[in-house]
Protein backbone atom coordinates (compact mmCIF):
# COMPACT_ATOMS: atom_id res chain seq x y z
CA UNK A 1 0.00 0.00 0.00
CA UNK A 2 1.51 3.39 -0.93
CA UNK A 3 2.62 5.72 1.82
CA UNK A 4 0.48 8.84 1.60
CA UNK A 5 1.77 11.03 4.42
CA UNK A 6 4.64 11.69 6.78
CA UNK A 7 2.53 10.23 9.60
CA UNK A 8 2.21 6.94 7.72
CA UNK A 9 5.97 7.04 7.11
CA UNK A 10 6.61 7.32 10.84
CA UNK A 11 4.31 4.33 11.39
CA UNK A 12 6.37 2.32 8.89
CA UNK A 13 9.59 3.37 10.66
CA UNK A 14 8.12 2.19 13.98
CA UNK A 15 7.47 -1.23 12.46
CA UNK A 16 11.01 -1.37 11.10
CA UNK A 17 12.33 -0.41 14.53
CA UNK A 18 10.43 -3.30 16.11
CA UNK A 19 11.87 -5.74 13.57
CA UNK A 20 15.36 -4.29 14.13
CA UNK A 21 15.10 -4.94 17.86
CA UNK A 22 13.66 -8.44 17.41
CA UNK A 23 15.92 -9.77 14.68
CA UNK A 24 19.19 -7.90 15.21
CA UNK A 25 19.60 -6.41 18.70
CA UNK A 26 18.20 -9.32 20.74
CA UNK A 27 20.16 -12.09 18.98
CA UNK A 28 23.44 -10.12 19.23
CA UNK A 29 22.81 -9.45 22.92
CA UNK A 30 22.24 -13.16 23.54
CA UNK A 31 25.37 -14.10 21.59
CA UNK A 32 28.05 -11.70 22.91
CA UNK A 33 26.73 -9.71 25.86
CA UNK A 34 26.07 -12.53 28.30
CA UNK A 35 26.41 -12.08 32.04
CA UNK A 36 28.20 -13.77 34.89
CA UNK A 37 25.43 -14.44 37.39
CA UNK A 38 25.68 -15.12 41.11
CA UNK A 39 23.39 -14.86 44.12
CA UNK A 40 23.58 -12.21 46.81
CA UNK A 41 22.83 -14.35 49.86
CA UNK A 42 22.08 -11.29 51.98
CA UNK A 43 19.29 -10.00 49.76
CA UNK A 44 18.46 -13.12 47.79
CA UNK A 45 18.90 -11.19 44.53
CA UNK A 46 20.47 -12.53 41.35
CA UNK A 47 23.43 -10.31 40.44
CA UNK A 48 24.38 -10.12 36.78
CA UNK A 49 27.86 -8.93 35.81
CA UNK A 50 28.39 -8.40 32.05
CA UNK A 51 31.39 -10.42 30.93
CA UNK A 52 32.54 -7.62 28.63
CA UNK A 53 32.89 -5.24 31.59
CA UNK A 54 35.06 -7.81 33.40
CA UNK A 55 37.10 -8.23 30.20
CA UNK A 56 37.67 -4.48 29.75
CA UNK A 57 38.61 -3.84 33.37
CA UNK A 58 40.89 -6.88 33.57
CA UNK A 59 42.64 -5.85 30.37
CA UNK A 60 43.08 -2.26 31.53
CA UNK A 61 44.51 -3.39 34.89
CA UNK A 62 46.91 -5.77 33.15
CA UNK A 63 48.19 -3.06 30.78
CA UNK A 64 48.52 -0.50 33.58
CA UNK A 65 50.78 -2.76 35.65
CA UNK A 66 52.57 -4.32 32.64
CA UNK A 67 53.61 -0.91 31.32
CA UNK A 68 54.40 0.45 34.79
CA UNK A 69 51.72 3.15 34.91
CA UNK A 70 52.64 4.73 31.60
CA UNK A 71 49.30 6.58 31.85
CA UNK A 72 50.93 8.73 34.55
CA UNK A 73 54.63 8.80 33.67
CA UNK A 74 54.03 9.40 29.97
CA UNK A 75 51.34 12.07 30.37
CA UNK A 76 53.57 15.16 30.11
CA UNK A 77 55.52 13.78 27.16
CA UNK A 78 52.26 13.01 25.36
CA UNK A 79 51.28 16.69 25.64
CA UNK A 80 54.66 17.75 24.21
CA UNK A 81 54.12 15.40 21.26
CA UNK A 82 50.68 16.86 20.53
CA UNK A 83 52.18 20.34 20.59
CA UNK A 84 54.55 19.27 17.81
CA UNK A 85 57.72 19.39 19.90
CA UNK A 86 59.00 16.11 18.40
CA UNK A 87 57.28 16.27 15.00
CA UNK A 88 59.66 16.46 12.06
CA UNK A 89 58.13 18.13 8.99
CA UNK A 90 57.08 15.67 6.29
CA UNK A 91 57.00 12.54 8.43
CA UNK A 92 55.35 9.36 7.08
CA UNK A 93 51.57 9.33 7.39
CA UNK A 94 48.52 11.38 6.42
CA UNK A 95 47.69 13.61 9.42
CA UNK A 96 49.48 15.32 12.32
CA UNK A 97 49.52 14.14 15.95
CA UNK A 98 47.02 16.87 16.76
CA UNK A 99 44.70 15.92 13.90
CA UNK A 100 44.91 12.24 14.86
CA UNK A 101 44.07 13.13 18.46
CA UNK A 102 41.20 15.34 17.26
CA UNK A 103 39.85 12.69 14.89
CA UNK A 104 39.92 10.04 17.62
CA UNK A 105 38.42 12.44 20.16
CA UNK A 106 35.70 13.40 17.70
CA UNK A 107 34.63 9.75 17.75
CA UNK A 108 34.57 9.64 21.56
CA UNK A 109 33.68 13.18 22.65
CA UNK A 110 30.09 13.08 21.57
CA UNK A 111 26.68 12.37 22.93
CA UNK A 112 28.13 9.70 25.16
CA UNK A 113 29.55 12.58 27.19
CA UNK A 114 26.19 14.36 27.31
CA UNK A 115 23.49 11.69 27.07
CA UNK A 116 25.49 8.60 28.10
CA UNK A 117 26.64 10.12 31.39
CA UNK A 118 23.05 11.08 32.18
CA UNK A 119 21.95 7.49 31.55
CA UNK A 120 24.70 6.24 33.88
CA UNK A 121 23.78 8.62 36.71
CA UNK A 122 20.06 8.03 36.19
CA UNK A 123 20.43 4.25 36.38
CA UNK A 124 23.43 3.74 38.65
CA UNK A 125 23.23 6.91 40.76
CA UNK A 126 26.05 9.37 41.53
CA UNK A 127 28.36 6.51 42.55
CA UNK A 128 28.59 5.45 38.91
CA UNK A 129 30.63 8.61 38.26
CA UNK A 130 33.45 7.40 40.53
CA UNK A 131 33.78 4.13 38.64
CA UNK A 132 33.54 6.02 35.36
CA UNK A 133 36.57 8.10 36.39
CA UNK A 134 38.51 4.99 37.46
CA UNK A 135 37.61 3.42 34.13
CA UNK A 136 38.97 6.50 32.38
CA UNK A 137 42.29 6.41 34.26
CA UNK A 138 42.82 2.72 33.57
CA UNK A 139 41.63 3.16 30.00
CA UNK A 140 44.49 5.56 29.30
CA UNK A 141 46.88 2.59 29.31
CA UNK A 142 44.65 0.45 27.12
CA UNK A 143 44.47 3.29 24.61
CA UNK A 144 48.27 3.65 24.68
CA UNK A 145 48.80 -0.03 23.94
CA UNK A 146 46.36 -0.38 21.05
CA UNK A 147 47.38 2.88 19.34
CA UNK A 148 51.06 1.99 19.59
CA UNK A 149 50.30 -1.26 17.78
CA UNK A 150 48.16 0.60 15.25
CA UNK A 151 51.23 2.62 14.28
CA UNK A 152 53.68 -0.29 14.46
CA UNK A 153 51.82 -2.50 11.99
CA UNK A 154 50.20 0.02 9.67
CA UNK A 155 50.72 -0.20 5.92
CA UNK A 156 51.23 2.76 3.55
CA UNK A 157 50.57 2.28 -0.15
CA UNK A 158 52.19 4.15 -3.04
CA UNK A 159 49.56 6.90 -2.87
CA UNK A 160 50.30 7.55 0.82
CA UNK A 161 47.03 5.85 1.84
CA UNK A 162 47.36 4.39 5.35
CA UNK A 163 45.64 1.21 6.52
CA UNK A 164 45.96 0.38 10.18
CA UNK A 165 44.11 -0.62 13.31
CA UNK A 166 43.30 -3.84 15.17
CA UNK A 167 42.34 -5.78 12.03
CA UNK A 168 45.90 -5.14 10.78
CA UNK A 169 47.92 -5.60 13.97
CA UNK A 170 45.92 -8.63 15.06
CA UNK A 171 46.64 -10.43 11.78
CA UNK A 172 50.24 -9.24 11.20
CA UNK A 173 51.35 -8.98 14.82
CA UNK A 174 50.09 -12.39 15.92
CA UNK A 175 51.56 -13.95 12.79
CA UNK A 176 54.97 -12.65 13.87
CA UNK A 177 54.76 -14.50 17.19
CA UNK A 178 53.44 -17.75 15.70
CA UNK A 179 49.66 -17.34 15.99
CA UNK A 180 48.79 -16.66 12.34
CA UNK A 181 45.45 -18.49 12.29
CA UNK A 182 44.31 -16.97 15.58
CA UNK A 183 45.34 -13.55 14.31
CA UNK A 184 43.28 -13.87 11.13
CA UNK A 185 40.22 -15.02 13.08
CA UNK A 186 40.48 -12.23 15.67
CA UNK A 187 41.04 -9.63 12.93
CA UNK A 188 37.95 -10.77 11.03
CA UNK A 189 35.78 -10.80 14.15
CA UNK A 190 36.99 -7.33 15.07
CA UNK A 191 36.29 -5.97 11.60
CA UNK A 192 32.73 -7.31 11.65
CA UNK A 193 32.09 -5.86 15.11
CA UNK A 194 33.65 -2.52 14.12
CA UNK A 195 31.40 -2.22 11.08
CA UNK A 196 28.38 -2.90 13.27
CA UNK A 197 29.62 -0.40 15.87
CA UNK A 198 30.04 2.26 13.21
CA UNK A 199 26.40 1.77 12.27
CA UNK A 200 25.19 1.70 15.88
CA UNK A 201 26.93 3.64 18.66
CA UNK A 202 29.01 5.70 16.25
CA UNK A 203 26.06 6.65 14.06
CA UNK A 204 22.49 5.68 15.05
CA UNK A 205 22.84 6.67 18.70
CA UNK A 206 24.36 10.03 17.76
CA UNK A 207 21.63 10.78 15.22
CA UNK A 208 18.90 9.59 17.57
CA UNK A 209 19.90 11.68 20.57
CA UNK A 210 20.69 14.82 18.57
CA UNK A 211 17.23 14.67 16.99
CA UNK A 212 15.65 14.10 20.42
CA UNK A 213 17.06 17.44 21.53
CA UNK A 214 16.31 19.23 18.26
CA UNK A 215 12.70 18.06 18.42
CA UNK A 216 12.33 19.41 21.95
CA UNK A 217 13.90 22.80 21.28
CA UNK A 218 12.55 23.43 17.78
CA UNK A 219 8.83 22.49 17.60
CA UNK A 220 8.85 22.51 13.79
CA UNK A 221 10.88 19.29 13.88
CA UNK A 222 8.40 17.53 16.18
CA UNK A 223 6.25 16.51 13.20
CA UNK A 224 6.71 13.49 10.99
CA UNK A 225 7.79 15.72 8.11
CA UNK A 226 10.29 17.52 10.36
CA UNK A 227 11.72 14.20 11.51
CA UNK A 228 12.22 12.99 7.95
CA UNK A 229 13.63 16.36 6.87
CA UNK A 230 16.19 16.43 9.68
CA UNK A 231 17.24 12.89 8.82
CA UNK A 232 17.78 13.75 5.17
CA UNK A 233 19.77 16.91 5.95
CA UNK A 234 22.00 14.99 8.36
CA UNK A 235 22.57 12.29 5.73
CA UNK A 236 23.68 14.90 3.18
CA UNK A 237 26.05 16.69 5.58
CA UNK A 238 27.68 13.47 6.79
CA UNK A 239 27.98 12.22 3.23
CA UNK A 240 29.78 15.36 2.08
CA UNK A 241 32.54 14.85 4.66
CA UNK A 242 33.06 11.09 4.64
CA UNK A 243 33.75 10.92 0.90
CA UNK A 244 36.91 12.97 1.57
CA UNK A 245 38.53 10.26 3.72
CA UNK A 246 40.73 10.70 6.80
CA UNK A 247 42.35 13.93 5.58
CA UNK A 248 38.96 15.66 5.32
CA UNK A 249 37.77 14.11 8.58
CA UNK A 250 40.98 15.19 10.35
CA UNK A 251 40.62 18.75 9.05
CA UNK A 252 36.98 19.05 10.13
CA UNK A 253 37.55 17.35 13.48
CA UNK A 254 40.57 19.52 14.34
CA UNK A 255 38.28 22.56 14.14
CA UNK A 256 35.01 21.18 15.51
CA UNK A 257 36.24 19.13 18.47
CA UNK A 258 38.43 21.72 20.27
CA UNK A 259 35.89 24.51 19.75
CA UNK A 260 32.91 22.43 20.86
CA UNK A 261 34.79 21.02 23.86
CA UNK A 262 35.79 24.52 24.90
CA UNK A 263 32.26 25.88 24.51
CA UNK A 264 30.72 22.96 26.38
CA UNK A 265 33.29 23.12 29.18
CA UNK A 266 32.87 26.90 29.61
CA UNK A 267 29.13 26.45 29.97
CA UNK A 268 29.57 23.52 32.37
CA UNK A 269 32.05 25.42 34.53
CA UNK A 270 29.69 28.40 34.68
CA UNK A 271 26.96 26.08 35.99
CA UNK A 272 29.33 24.69 38.62
CA UNK A 273 30.43 28.18 39.67
CA UNK A 274 26.81 29.13 40.35
CA UNK A 275 26.57 26.01 42.54
CA UNK A 276 30.09 26.27 43.97
CA UNK A 277 28.97 25.48 47.50
CA UNK A 278 27.32 22.25 46.31
CA UNK A 279 30.35 20.90 44.40
CA UNK A 280 32.17 19.44 47.47
CA UNK A 281 28.93 17.79 48.53
CA UNK A 282 28.55 16.37 45.01
CA UNK A 283 32.02 14.81 45.17
CA UNK A 284 31.17 13.42 48.58
CA UNK A 285 27.99 11.91 47.15
CA UNK A 286 29.90 10.42 44.21
CA UNK A 287 32.50 8.76 46.48
CA UNK A 288 29.99 7.73 49.14
CA UNK A 289 27.55 6.16 46.71
CA UNK A 290 30.38 4.43 44.82
CA UNK A 291 30.92 2.15 47.82
CA UNK A 292 27.37 2.11 49.14
CA UNK A 293 25.64 -1.16 49.93
CA UNK A 294 22.31 0.50 50.75
CA UNK A 295 20.69 -1.50 47.94
CA UNK A 296 22.73 -4.62 48.77
CA UNK A 297 25.59 -6.16 46.84
CA UNK A 298 23.43 -6.09 43.74
CA UNK A 299 23.04 -2.31 44.00
CA UNK A 300 26.78 -1.84 44.44
CA UNK A 301 27.59 -4.06 41.44
CA UNK A 302 24.96 -2.25 39.38
CA UNK A 303 26.58 1.11 40.16
CA UNK A 304 30.03 -0.20 39.30
CA UNK A 305 28.81 -1.72 36.02
CA UNK A 306 27.12 1.49 34.91
CA UNK A 307 30.27 3.51 35.60
CA UNK A 308 32.64 1.21 33.73
CA UNK A 309 30.15 0.63 30.92
CA UNK A 310 29.68 4.37 30.33
CA UNK A 311 33.43 4.98 30.53
CA UNK A 312 34.06 2.30 27.92
CA UNK A 313 31.33 3.59 25.63
CA UNK A 314 32.54 7.15 26.05
CA UNK A 315 36.32 6.82 25.64
CA UNK A 316 36.35 3.46 23.79
CA UNK A 317 39.60 2.43 25.50
CA UNK A 318 40.21 -1.25 24.90
CA UNK A 319 37.87 -1.58 21.94
CA UNK A 320 40.57 -0.63 19.42
CA UNK A 321 38.69 2.01 17.43
CA UNK A 322 41.10 4.90 18.05
CA UNK A 323 44.02 2.85 16.75
CA UNK A 324 42.52 3.17 13.27
CA UNK A 325 42.76 6.98 13.37
CA UNK A 326 46.14 7.10 15.11
CA UNK A 327 47.67 4.72 12.58
CA UNK A 328 47.41 7.56 10.03
CA UNK A 329 49.47 10.03 12.09
CA UNK A 330 52.74 11.38 10.70
CA UNK A 331 55.44 9.75 12.81
CA UNK A 332 58.06 7.03 12.62
CA UNK A 333 57.86 6.31 16.37
CA UNK A 334 54.87 4.08 17.28
CA UNK A 335 55.38 4.61 21.02
CA UNK A 336 55.11 8.37 20.52
CA UNK A 337 51.66 8.04 18.98
CA UNK A 338 50.62 5.74 21.81
CA UNK A 339 51.61 8.44 24.31
CA UNK A 340 49.53 10.97 22.36
CA UNK A 341 46.57 8.59 22.41
CA UNK A 342 46.59 8.07 26.17
CA UNK A 343 45.47 11.69 26.55
CA UNK A 344 42.08 10.85 25.04
CA UNK A 345 40.43 9.07 27.99
CA UNK A 346 41.70 11.83 30.27
CA UNK A 347 40.09 14.56 28.16
CA UNK A 348 36.99 12.58 27.28
CA UNK A 349 36.10 10.88 30.54
CA UNK A 350 37.93 12.57 33.40
CA UNK A 351 37.33 16.13 32.19
CA UNK A 352 34.27 16.25 29.92
CA UNK A 353 32.20 13.40 31.38
CA UNK A 354 32.92 14.40 34.98
CA UNK A 355 31.84 17.98 34.23
CA UNK A 356 28.54 16.70 32.83
CA UNK A 357 28.00 14.44 35.82
CA UNK A 358 28.71 17.21 38.33
CA UNK A 359 26.26 19.55 36.59
CA UNK A 360 23.56 16.86 36.70
CA UNK A 361 24.21 16.20 40.39
CA UNK A 362 24.60 19.75 41.75
CA UNK A 363 21.42 20.90 39.99
CA UNK A 364 19.46 17.93 41.33
CA UNK A 365 18.43 16.80 37.84
CA UNK A 366 19.61 13.24 38.52
CA UNK A 367 16.95 12.87 41.22
CA UNK A 368 14.17 14.81 39.46
CA UNK A 369 11.50 12.57 37.87
CA UNK A 370 10.52 15.44 35.58
CA UNK A 371 14.02 15.88 34.16
CA UNK A 372 13.66 13.03 31.69
CA UNK A 373 16.51 10.70 30.76
CA UNK A 374 19.60 10.81 28.60
CA UNK A 375 20.23 14.08 26.86
CA UNK A 376 16.94 15.51 28.14
CA UNK A 377 18.24 15.17 31.72
CA UNK A 378 21.45 17.03 30.83
CA UNK A 379 19.49 19.78 29.09
CA UNK A 380 17.20 20.07 32.09
CA UNK A 381 20.19 20.37 34.43
CA UNK A 382 21.73 23.21 32.42
CA UNK A 383 18.36 24.96 32.10
CA UNK A 384 18.04 25.30 35.88
CA UNK A 385 20.66 28.05 35.73
CA UNK A 386 20.36 29.33 32.18
CA UNK A 387 16.84 28.82 30.78
CA UNK A 388 18.17 29.57 27.31
CA UNK A 389 20.97 27.04 27.54
CA UNK A 390 19.15 24.02 26.03
CA UNK A 391 19.25 25.88 22.71
CA UNK A 392 23.04 26.26 23.01
CA UNK A 393 23.28 22.63 24.08
CA UNK A 394 21.29 21.71 21.00
CA UNK A 395 23.98 23.23 18.78
CA UNK A 396 26.78 21.60 20.78
CA UNK A 397 25.05 18.22 20.80
CA UNK A 398 24.41 18.20 17.06
CA UNK A 399 28.03 19.16 16.32
CA UNK A 400 29.33 16.58 18.79
CA UNK A 401 27.13 13.98 17.13
CA UNK A 402 28.27 15.06 13.67
CA UNK A 403 31.97 14.85 14.56
CA UNK A 404 31.48 11.42 16.11
CA UNK A 405 29.64 10.13 13.07
CA UNK A 406 32.25 11.22 10.55
CA UNK A 407 35.08 9.64 12.54
CA UNK A 408 33.23 6.38 13.07
CA UNK A 409 32.46 6.24 9.37
CA UNK A 410 36.22 6.09 8.81
CA UNK A 411 36.64 3.31 11.37
CA UNK A 412 33.93 1.22 9.78
CA UNK A 413 35.20 1.99 6.29
CA UNK A 414 38.70 0.73 7.06
CA UNK A 415 37.24 -2.47 8.54
CA UNK A 416 34.98 -2.89 5.53
CA UNK A 417 37.99 -2.43 3.23
CA UNK A 418 39.89 -5.09 5.19
CA UNK A 419 37.11 -7.62 4.66
CA UNK A 420 35.77 -6.76 1.22
CA UNK A 421 38.40 -4.67 -0.56
CA UNK A 422 38.81 -1.03 -1.50
CA UNK A 423 36.49 -1.16 -4.52
CA UNK A 424 33.43 -1.86 -2.36
CA UNK A 425 33.81 1.16 -0.04
CA UNK A 426 30.93 3.02 -1.71
CA UNK A 427 28.57 0.22 -0.64
CA UNK A 428 29.65 0.71 2.98
CA UNK A 429 29.19 4.48 2.76
CA UNK A 430 25.63 4.10 1.45
CA UNK A 431 24.74 1.63 4.21
CA UNK A 432 26.27 3.97 6.80
CA UNK A 433 24.11 6.86 5.57
CA UNK A 434 21.03 4.61 5.69
CA UNK A 435 21.74 3.94 9.37
CA UNK A 436 22.15 7.69 9.91
CA UNK A 437 18.60 8.18 8.69
CA UNK A 438 17.37 5.19 10.72
CA UNK A 439 18.86 6.69 13.89
CA UNK A 440 16.70 9.78 13.41
CA UNK A 441 13.43 7.98 12.68
CA UNK A 442 13.83 5.25 15.32
CA UNK A 443 12.41 6.73 18.53
CA UNK A 444 13.17 4.05 21.14
CA UNK A 445 16.43 5.32 22.62
CA UNK A 446 16.99 2.11 24.60
CA UNK A 447 17.05 -0.01 21.44
CA UNK A 448 19.54 2.32 19.78
CA UNK A 449 21.69 2.60 22.92
CA UNK A 450 21.77 -1.17 23.46
CA UNK A 451 22.73 -1.87 19.85
CA UNK A 452 25.52 0.72 20.08
CA UNK A 453 26.82 -0.73 23.34
CA UNK A 454 26.70 -4.28 22.06
CA UNK A 455 28.75 -3.66 18.96
CA UNK A 456 31.28 -1.21 20.43
CA UNK A 457 31.93 -3.20 23.58
CA UNK A 458 31.96 -6.43 21.56
CA UNK A 459 35.03 -5.14 19.71
CA UNK A 460 36.94 -5.46 22.98
CA UNK A 461 36.94 -9.27 22.97
CA UNK A 462 39.26 -9.84 19.99
CA UNK A 463 41.18 -6.59 20.50
CA UNK A 464 42.25 -7.07 24.12
CA UNK A 465 43.06 -10.75 23.53
CA UNK A 466 45.49 -9.78 20.77
CA UNK A 467 47.01 -6.80 22.59
CA UNK A 468 47.71 -8.94 25.67
CA UNK A 469 49.60 -11.43 23.48
CA UNK A 470 51.62 -8.57 21.95
CA UNK A 471 52.23 -6.77 25.27
CA UNK A 472 55.84 -8.00 25.57
CA UNK A 473 56.69 -6.37 22.26
CA UNK A 474 55.09 -3.09 23.34
CA UNK A 475 56.99 -3.14 26.66
CA UNK A 476 60.34 -3.63 24.92
CA UNK A 477 59.62 -0.74 22.53
CA UNK A 478 58.45 1.47 25.41
CA UNK A 479 61.61 0.87 27.46
CA UNK A 480 63.77 1.58 24.41
CA UNK A 481 61.87 4.80 23.65
CA UNK A 482 62.23 6.22 27.16
CA UNK A 483 65.94 5.33 27.22
CA UNK A 484 66.48 7.24 23.98
CA UNK A 485 64.35 10.14 25.23
CA UNK A 486 66.40 10.38 28.44
CA UNK A 487 69.61 10.30 26.39
CA UNK A 488 68.41 13.26 24.31
CA UNK A 489 68.41 11.30 21.05
CA UNK A 490 65.19 12.86 19.73
CA UNK A 491 65.49 16.25 18.02
CA UNK A 492 62.98 18.89 19.06
CA UNK A 493 61.18 21.41 16.89
CA UNK A 494 59.09 24.55 17.37
CA UNK A 495 56.52 23.82 20.06
CA UNK A 496 53.29 24.54 18.30
CA UNK A 497 50.44 22.69 16.59
CA UNK A 498 51.49 21.78 13.06
CA UNK A 499 48.96 21.66 10.26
Amino acid sequence: MPIKSAAESVSVFASLESLFEQWIVSPIETLIFFDLAFWDNASGDLIQLPIVVVWLVTGALFFTFRFQFVNLRGFRHGIDCVRGRYSAPGGPGEITHFQALSAALSATVGLGNIAGVAFAVGIGGPGAVFWMIIGGLLGMTSKFAECTLGQRYRTIDDDGHVTGGPMVYLSRGLQEIGYATLGRVLAAVFAVMCIGASFGGGNMFQANQSFALIRTEIPAFATGAGQIGFGLVLVVLVGLVIVGGIRRIGEVASVLVPSMCLLYMICGVLILLTHASAVPQAFGLIIGKAFSFEAGVGGFVGTLIQGFRRAAFSNEAGVGSAAIAHSAAKTDEPIREGLVALLEPFIDTIIVCTTTALVIIVTGAWNDPNAGEGIAMTASAFATVFPWFPKVLTVIAVLFAFSTMISWSYYGERSWEYLFGKRSILIYQLIFLAFTFAGVVFQNADVVLNFGDLMILGMAFPNIAGVVLLAGMIKADLDSYFRRLAAGEFPTYASHLRS
